[in-house]
């Protein structure tokens, strides 16, 4: 399967306290997800990005042209986004680091992944950003909300509160779903960031925003996956 999914790959220049499969915004894996990936290889992890859109040219699309993205995400079904998870599981297994204790992490369209893989796969933690499909299903599965309860896998969620595509009183129900779960659950939504407030370089970037949940992000893993790891980089 390994050999099927095109991967990014980081790694870090000491021996990693574990893995994490970061997946893409619906822009594919763009220079700024392998800049993510890097960025969790210097603070120590070994870092894979599967390629989603690989069945359909594995493309780099414009952030301003919805109309080159919208084949792409509507060839992505739930089979083959969880084949994709598995094919990143599988070259993180084989660097000596199993499922559960791996992370998974999602931007966009990845968030809402992250999620499901946190439910479908037995994976250590997860960490969604500003994932879609809080109430409505996205790609054959279900909506967020009915996901969250079912949750395996400790799940931190990142949101905005100006993010005009998630509004904020679906993401505090997710919360209060979430918290349902017999995991550790936890959701932070930050004042005046909107959607992909962690893509630097661009127009939607929220710094402040961006800094603290990666910071959040790199001490939820350590919390959960490894006692390794114990410095937010």
């Amino acid at each position: 399967m390994a050999d099927e999914t095109p991967l990014s790959i980081a790694h870090p220049e000491t021996p990693p306290y574990g893995g994490v499969v970061v997946l893409q915004e619906v822009f594919g894996v763009t220079p700024h997800i392998e800049d993510v990936c890097q960025r969790f290889a210097d603070a120590g992890w070994l870092a894979v990005a599967p390629h989603l859109f690989h069945r359909t040219g594995d493309p780099v699309l414009p952030y301003d042209d919805y109309s080159q993205v919208r084949p792409h995400v509507q060839g992505l079904n739930a089979e083959d986004i969880l084949a994709d998870v598995d094919a990143a599981l599988e070259f993180l297994d084989g660097a000596g680091f199993p499922a559960d204790s791996c992370g998974v992490v999602g931007f966009c369209a990845g968030g809402s992944m992250a999620m499901y893989a946190a439910v479908e796969r037995p994976i250590g933690a997860a960490v969604t950003y500003y994932g879609g499909g809080v109430v409505e299903g996205r790609f054959g599965f279900p909506p967020l909300v009915d996901l969250a309860p079912r949750l395996r896998a400790p799940w931190l969620g990142l949101f905005g509160d100006k993010d005009k595509s998630i509004p904020v009183d679906q993401v505090e129900r997710l919360a209060e779903l979430a918290a349902t779960a017999e995991v550790r659950t936890e959701v932070e939504i930050y004042a005046d960031a909107g959607h992909a407030f962690n893509r630097d370089g661009g127009p939607t970037y929220v710094e402040e925003a961006a800094r603290d949940a990666w910071m959040r992000t790199l001490d939820w893993f350590a919390d959960n996956l490894t006692t390794g790891a114990t410095e937010s980089g």
